[in-house]
């Protein structure tokens, strides 16, 4: 059951490493390349006072612990701004199984560096019309998945190089909730303390740092390529700041095997993204743990954390965004926590907090908040997503 569960040991885990293109025949080989990736990976870990053993005793653990595999960003394995389908998987994996990422790339195929300016980033998206501006890694295939079944991301680590960059695109570009208002743009660029977790905006003005994925998602409804600027039912590009290390994703499955795919790396950000961007950076290592849950019957992704179920509605009009999450909610309180739909509806509207994830993906986000703590233990042991 979620919300259980001991920590997960990576002593008795095997590694794997996901090979470059022309040896995707050769996945279960074990390199002498992939134990660096890994065990400089855990060190980095244990550097922030992360113990590389386990997991957090938040993060739920499933019963079977898989194999790790190592899936790194190079010019083989990551596309700009698309979600593509019919590209086969760099990885197969079962359920369980865990994998890292390590030395996720920035912005535009990791072209986005601390110094790069205003002018540049704008351009960089000028010449990348229809696509997004996210480094894509994947897919990763899960045996076993096929449509109307649900994949569970344990957000198992988390952990962000040192800067960050928000900026404010040109107003021509059209991005953002204010375009017309902001014709010039600017681009701020901040480090980041590691060690206490916080980034400074400007003299006076700390933040804290919460580094998430701002893109995780499969392979959507329709197959193909598409760009990952829109979120949707496949997740994609939520932007849900609240999948942070212990968070869980929850996504419908649409395609044979899933297809996974990442990116997006984020040090910060706040509900709605009203400029169009994160503090965006990328990663020195994501390691998420993917569960395969048969049957599962939701058309559109959950989130769960410690304290809170999230249920996610997403729609290029934000009233219709803001239904499906209503809609949403009240099917998962009257099958799951047993409520009829008239008190689920009412229960919604006086215990639980909608919000606005993102507004300016193209699509609009809303994320129901149900908090577990207004539940007795013993119903909350009863109630899960899948």
């Amino acid at each position: 059951m979620f919300g259980c569960g001991d920590p997960l040991p990576l002593s008795n885990v095997r590694w794997s490493r996901a090979p470059d293109v022309d040896r995707l025949g050769h996945m279960d080989e074990l390199d002498q390349s992939s134990l660096a990736t890994a065990f400089e990976a855990r060190r980095r870990g244990a550097a922030l006072g992360i113990d590389p053993t386990h997991v957090s005793a938040s993060t739920p653990t499933p019963h079977r612990v898989g194999r790790i595999h190592v899936l790194p960003s190079t010019s083989e394995t990551v596309r700009l701004g698309v979600f593509d389908a019919t590209l086969p998987n760099l990885l197969d994996i079962e359920s369980g199984d865990v994998v890292v990422y390590p030395d996720t790339w920035s912005h535009f195929l990791n072209r986005v560096q601390p110094g790069v300016g205003i002018d540049e980033l704008a351009q960089l998206r000028r010449e990348n019309p229809g696509r997004g501006p996210h480094s894509i890694v994947g897919p990763v295939g899960v045996r076993g998945a096929e449509p109307g079944d649900m994949l569970a991301i344990h957000f198992q680590r988390l952990i962000p190089v040192d800067w960050g960059v928000t900026f404010v695109n040109p107003g021509d570009l059209g991005t953002g909730t204010l375009p017309s208002e902001f014709p010039t743009g600017q681009a701020r660029y901040l480090d980041l303390d590691l060690a206490s977790m916080t980034t400074e905006f400007l003299p006076g003005i700390n933040l804290p740092v919460a580094p998430f994925q701002g893109t995780f998602g499969v392979a959507p409804t329709s197959g193909g390529v598409v760009s990952s600027v829109p979120p949707g039912q496949h997740a994609g590009n939520i932007d849900l700041r609240d999948l942070t290390e212990g968070a869980i994703l929850y996504v419908p499955v649409f395609q044979t095997s899933g297809k996974l795919f990442t990116g997006d790396s984020h040090a910060a950000q706040g509900d709605g993204e009203v400029n169009n961007q994160a503090l965006e950076s990328a990663m020195r290592e994501v390691r998420v743990q993917v569960v395969l849950h048969k049957h599962a019957g939701w058309q559109w992704p959950f989130a769960e954390t410690d304290t809170h179920w999230y249920v996610l509605g997403i729609h290029a009009d934000l009233n219709e965004a803001f239904r499906i999450a209503t809609r949403t909610t009240i099917e998962f309180l009257h099958h799951k926590a047993g409520l009829t739909r008239l008190d689920a509806y009412s229960l919604a509207s006086i215990g639980m907090s909608f919000r606005v994830t993102q507004f300016v993906d193209q699509t609009r986000g809303v994320h129901a908040m149900l908090p577990k703590a207004i539940f007795s233990e013993a119903r909350r042991r009863e109630i899960s997503i899948c």
